[in-house]
C-alpha cells in the first residue's frame, strides 16, 4: 500500500509542476536557514574543537561587583579567580586564561596582526588540542614565567612556511618567544580557545598578583562528573561569601560557575537564576515560529492542491474510498515533497557552510554537516510535513462524494 502510495505521489506532483516548485522552494531555503543557524549554533555552544568536555565544563565569565559610587559587569582579575576559583576543591582541573587580544608583529618586513592568549598550563589539559609539532608549556613555565608560547598552523605557515617551528622565535607583544608547539586552527567562534599565539599568563604585563577586582580574564572549571556540578557551583558560592574587599571601590560581588548555556543566557539576562533557561525556550519558540510561516502558506497552496483535484476525491469516494485512506495518501505526498525539499535543502546548506568555511568571514571557520545536525534535519523535515499537510487532509477528508463532484461547494 505505502508503494503505492509513494508512486501515486510522484505522479501527483509531477503533474502538479508549479505548485510542487512554490513548496519545494518553501520548504528548502526555510530548511537552509534552520540548518544553517543550527549548524553555528552547535559549533557554537555544543562539544567541538578543542572544546570536546564541554559536558563536563563551567565557566566563571560575568561577574558583577558593585561598590558606594560604582558597578561594573563582566569579566574580572587574574588576582579575584586565583584565590576564590582556582581554590575549588571538588573538581579535577581549573584554569585561568585571557579573552584573546590583537597584537602588532614584524617578520621579514612584513606586519601581521595576531590574535594572542594568555593562559596557564591547566588550559592544555582542559582542552584538547591537535598538536601538529611540539608540546604544551608546562606549569614551570608559567611559574618561571619562560617566554614560550604554542601557535597555531596558520601562524606557522605565515612565520616558517613548511619547516619546523619548534625552537625558533615569534615575537609579540614586543617580547620574543620561543615556539614550543604548533596546533591546529581555532574557531573565532570558539571564543574561549582561540588565539593565533597562546603564552604563559605571567608573561603579561598587567600586576596580576597585587590585590585588584578589575580584570580581563575568565575562568574554565572542568568536572571530573557532570554530577558534580551542583556542588561546584555550591562551592564556589561559598567562596563568594568569603570574599574580602581591601579597599572601598566595591563591597559586593555576583556570579556563577556556569555552562556555556547558562552563561550566554547569563550575559543577555542578567543574574536572575529563574531566567538561565530563557534563552533556550527563545531560541525553540522562534525555530518553531519561524517554520510556522511558510509552513501556513504551504497549508494554502495544499488546499488549493486540494481544490484542483475535487473531482477526483469525489470519484474515489463514489467507488468506496474511505476518507483514512484519502488521507494518508495526502499526507504521504506531502512528506514525500518535504523530504525532497529537505534533501536540496541539506544541498544548500553543506554549500553555504563551505562558502563560509572556504572564505575569511569567520576565521579558521570549520563547519561541518555531522549526524547530529542530520538529524535534526530529518526531524524538522518530518514535523514540516505534518505541519502543512494535517489540517488540509481533514478538510479534504471531510467532503462528501456529491460535495466533491460538484467543487467542494456545500
Amino acid at each position: 500500500m505505502l508503494k503505492k502510495y509513494i508512486k501515486l505521489s510522484l505522479k501527483v506532483l509531477l503533474r502538479h509542476k508549479f505548485f510542487t516548485f512554490v513548496s519545494l522552494f518553501g520548504i528548502s531555503f526555510t530548511l537552509m536557514i534552520l540548518l544553517t543557524t543550527t549548524a553555528f549554533l552547535d559549533h557554537m555552544l555544543g562539544p567541538a574543537y578543542p572544546e570536546t568536555k564541554l559536558d563536563r565544563s563551567l565557566y566563571v565569565l560575568d561577574m558583577e561587583i558593585k561598590g558606594p559610587e560604582i558597578s561594573r559587569r563582566g569579566s574580572i582579575s587574574y588576582y579575584f579567580l586565583n584565590k576564590y576559583v582556582k581554590s575549588l576543591k571538588t573538581p579535577e582541573a581549573v584554569s585561568i586564561t585571557s579573552f584573546f587580544q590583537k597584537t602588532v608583529t614584524y617578520h621579514d618586513g612584513k606586519k601581521y596582526k595576531i590574535a594572542m592568549k594568555f593562559t596557564d598550563a591547566e588550559f592544555w589539559q582542559i582542552m584538547d588540542f591537535n598538536f601538529v609539532e611540539g608540546q604544551a608549556f608546562t606549569k614551570e613555565d608559567v611559574t618561571n614565567i619562560n617566554q614560550v608560547c604554542i601557535i597555531n598552523q596558520a601562524t606557522k605557515e605565515k612565520y616558517f612556511g613548511n619547516e619546523s617551528a619548534i625552537g625558533k622565535y615569534i615575537e609579540a607583544d614586543w617580547k620574543k618567544y620561543k615556539v614550543v608547539g604548533v596546533v591546529e586552527n581555532v574557531p573565532i567562534i570558539r571564543i574561549l580557545a582561540y588565539g593565533d599565539v597562546w603564552v604563559p599568563i605571567t608573561n603579561t604585563k598587567e600586576d596580576i598578583v597585587s590585590y585588584s577586582m578589575d580584570g580581563d580574564y575568565q575562568a574554565i572549571i572542568l568536572a571530573k562528573t557532570k554530577k558534580d556540578f551542583p556542588a561546584i557551583k555550591a562551592e564556589f558560592q561559598k567562596h563568594l561569601d568569603q570574599v574580602e574587599f581591601q579597599d572601598d571601590t566595591y563591597d559586593s560581588i555576583r556570579g556563577g560557575a556556569d555552562t556555556i548555556l547558562e552563561s550566554t543566557s547569563r550575559e543577555m539576562f542578567g543574574f536572575d537564576d529563574s531566567k538561565a533557561h530563557l534563552l533556550f525556550i527563545i531560541g525553540i519558540g522562534l525555530m518553531i515560529l519561524f517554520m510556522m510561516l511558510p509552513a501556513m502558506n504551504l497549508v494554502n497552496i495544499n488546499i488549493n492542491r486540494i481544490i484542483e483535484r475535487y473531482s477526483e476525491i469525489g470519484i474515489r469516494k463514489s467507488f468506496g474510498a474511505s476518507s483514512i485512506t484519502l488521507v494518508g495518501q495526502f499526507i504521504v505526498e506531502n512528506i514525500i515533497l518535504t523530504l525532497i525539499g529537505g534533501f536540496i535543502g541539506l544541498i544548500i546548506t553543506f554549500i553555504v557552510l563551505t562558502i563560509f568555511n572556504t572564505s575569511d568571514i569567520i576565521p579558521y571557520a570549520n563547519f561541518v554537516m555531522n549526524f547530529r545536525i542530520f538529524g535534526y534535519a530529518i526531524l524538522i523535515t518530518l514535523l514540516f510535513g505534518l505541519l502543512s499537510g494535517v489540517y488540509p487532509a481533514w478538510r479534504m477528508s471531510r467532503l462528501k462524494p456529491v460535495q466533491a463532484l460538484q467543487g467542494g461547494t456545500k
